[in-house]
């Protein structure tokens, strides 16, 4: 991928996502980890309405910014022709996919956190979730450039496709939606299914009740969550020329390769700053942390807190499994 000079607004805006993302975290508590755990354990779905309401306003606005155009754009080198950016559909590896999937659940309830979560809690002060980020970074890179390299590809050579392409190609990466046609009409009939089975879930948990306690409410953790993924992508696709969006699993693995190596190393779009070869997103994960310190400043929740050497081996265990699984899932 051409690697492009830096500026000063790739900066700003992919650091300032990752800021008001982290800030969002800390208040709402928002964890997947947590959200699915509170559901076994104490019955609870508080947090778990919280995470499907973030993911149907992003669902939403992103399908929109992608049908209006406003995901930036990019040259046809041959043609000169301007090009609007479109959401990234990843191939399904069911097998890859469910394994993947699998062993970063095992990994996240080890590390305390799920790749979001640990991240956020490192601007509270959690050592042991620094510890964590690490084993994620490791097991990530271990599995996309290292040792485990092959067998992620094995596991990922294991696709579906839904037919062939005008030059006779299989398709692998494809929305549900192309099960239906593949027409903007059956996409957002999709979209309202999902949006009115998720509303009446919702209502159920009183969205529009005062919260109560220092941090969000889970309905407005949710919502801005969900707000918040929508201007990742844009920021993305307009700064860092590839509407990505927040994600954590390879932009992590980007930004540890630019910290040791200089490069991120990346089929993504790559900026120079001072040196470095760095994704937009990888300097979103920057933020992230900073931004949960700001909230938990404010808060007075930000404590350093070191565990004993056991539980450090642990988180960091469960890291190296969250990052195997993540990358070979999908991210």
């Amino acid at each position: 991928m051409e690697v492009l000079p830096g500026n000063i607004a790739v900066v700003l805006s992919a650091v300032l996502v990752g800021v008001a993302f982290g800030y969002v975290l800390q208040r709402g508590r928002y964890c997947v980890n947590t959200a699915f755990r509170d559901i076994i354990f104490i019955n609870d779905l508080t947090l778990f309405r919280a995470y499907v309401l973030s993911v149907v306003v992003a669902i939403i606005g992103a399908n929109l910014f992608e049908d209006m155009g406003w995901l930036g754009s990019w040259t046809d080198p041959e043609t000169g022709e301007v090009i609007p950016n479109t959401l990234g559909r990843q191939a399904f590896a069911p097998v890859a996919n469910i394994l993947g999937g699998y062993l970063f659940g095992l990994g996240m309830v080890l590390a305390g956190g799920c790749g979001s979560g640990i991240l956020y809690r490192v601007g509270e002060g959690l050592v042991a979730a620094l510890v964590a980020v690490m084993g994620f970074a490791a097991g990530i890179l271990m599995t996309l450039k290292g040792l485990l390299r092959p067998l992620y590809l094995w596991l990922r050579s294991y696709k579906v496709s839904i037919g062939t392409d005008e030059w006779g190609d299989p398709i692998y990466s494809f929305g549900l939606h192309d099960l239906f046609g593949g027409s903007v009409a059956a996409k957002w009939v999709i979209i309202a299914i999902i949006t009115v089975a998720a509303g009446v879930f919702l209502l159920k948990g009183q969205p529009f009740q005062k919260g109560s306690g220092k941090g969000y409410k889970w309905s407005v953790a949710g919502l801005l969550i969900g707000i918040l993924a929508v201007v990742g992508w844009w920021a993305s696709g307009v700064w860092g020329q590839d509407p990505r969006g927040i994600s954590f699993t390879g932009p992590l693995g980007e930004l540890s390769l630019a910290l040791l190596t200089g490069n991120s190393d990346s089929a993504r779009q790559m900026f120079d700053f001072f040196g470095y070869k760095v994704t937009w997103s990888a300097l979103l994960i920057v933020g992230v942390p900073v931004g949960s310190y700001l909230s938990a400043r404010s808060l007075k929740e930000f404590a350093l807190k070191a565990p004993d050497a056991k539980e450090l081996l642990t988180v960091f265990g469960g890291g190296l499994l969250m990052g195997f699984g993540a990358a070979t899932g999908g991210g």
